[in-house]
């Protein structure tokens, strides 16, 4: 995993940017194996609800931020992914987009060995180097704007619980706003969108006990009961460890940055199985408010996770 879990889970619980400086040698992309979990859920979603996941303000031109991705993700990855200005070749799928247009190289490692190829050619033309790369690639993408504050592109196939239509084109501040005890996230709005604009790399990240166990967690795709009846008498069989690293790559002369998003999903159990951490996460919870508690849905559950959190660390 990505995940800093003693930079993550820290106490007092505030819901705040969390912004640190992107170690050079560190990457933002994670290529993904021919038919892992990634890969399964998000060619589920482009291939049955893309226009869920691709989302656009009318007008917006995403190549240059679309063109700095595949060059970092070449650069990062040059056995995995290619780039050459014109065409894009996932290595792995045996795959290509050039000019909108998708090149079959060879037979996939998984399925009947097509279904890469079907899926891009079953989006709108434009989206299909953002296809292949949401496919090739661990990590879901969009564009911020320093100017304006606003995010007016989005390709994410794994929301945690939030609709990508819904957000799209808003300021940083309008989409942070429904957020528990957001007064640290809309104070360092301006200041955040211009910082990560402004030619450094940072990242972040986010975590979560759920009882949702997929990757794929957009609001009309999940169980409206967030958790089982029964989770009180078995709370660790049912709850899983939700995480996200993000991190913000800054798009020369455009002052824009492209947001990653890389999703995790694990057993808490297998997660969170050291005293330290236990301890650790258990300070966090016992800190949140009660807005953050139901924002979060962790308050139906707050005292058998803390019940079991003391047994972790006994």
């Amino acid at each position: 995993m990505n995940f800093d879990f003693a930079a993550a889970v820290v106490a007092p619980f505030r819901m705040q940017p969390g912004l640190r400086r992107l170690n050079p040698a560190a990457p933002h992309f994670t290529p993904l194996a021919p038919g892992g979990r990634h890969q399964r859920e998000k060619l589920a979603v482009l291939s049955a609800f893309a226009p869920q996941a691709l989302v656009s303000t009318p007008g917006f031109d995403a190549t240059p931020a679309l063109t700095l991705v595949c060059e970092q993700a070449a650069l990062e990855h040059p056995e995995a992914f290619t780039w050459d200005g014109c065409t894009a070749t996932s290595l792995s799928l045996g795959v290509a987009v050039r000019e909108d247009q998708v090149l079959e190289l060879g037979t996939g490692a998984f399925g009947l060995g097509d279904e890469i190829g079907r899926c891009l050619k079953g989006l709108p033309p434009p989206w299909r180097l953002t296809g292949l790369l949401a496919l090739s690639f661990a990590q879901d993408l969009a564009v911020v704007q320093g100017a304006t504050g606003q995010v007016p592109w989005m390709a994410v196939a794994l929301p945690s619980h939030w609709d990508p239509a819904e957000k799209v084109g808003r300021h940083f501040n309008e989409i942070h706003a429904p957020v528990a005890d957001p007064q640290w996230l809309l104070a360092a709005g301006e200041r955040l969108m211009q910082l990560v604009c402004s030619g450094e790399c940072f990242e972040r990240f986010v975590w979560n006990v759920t009882g949702h166990p997929r990757l794929h967690a957009h609001p009309q795709r999940v169980d409206p009961l967030r958790w089982p009846k029964e989770s009180h008498t078995d709370f660790a069989s049912q709850a899983w460890w939700r995480t996200e690293r993000q991190t913000f790559l800054p798009v020369p002369d455009a002052h824009q940055a492209v947001f990653t998003i890389e999703v995790e999903v694990q057993p808490l159990r297998q997660a969170v199985a050291t005293a330290v951490q236990a301890r650790a996460l258990s300070v966090a919870l016992s800190t949140m408010s009660e807005a953050v508690l139901e924002y979060r849905n962790l308050r139906p559950v707050k005292k058998a996770l803390l019940q079991w959190l003391s047994q972790v660390q006994a």
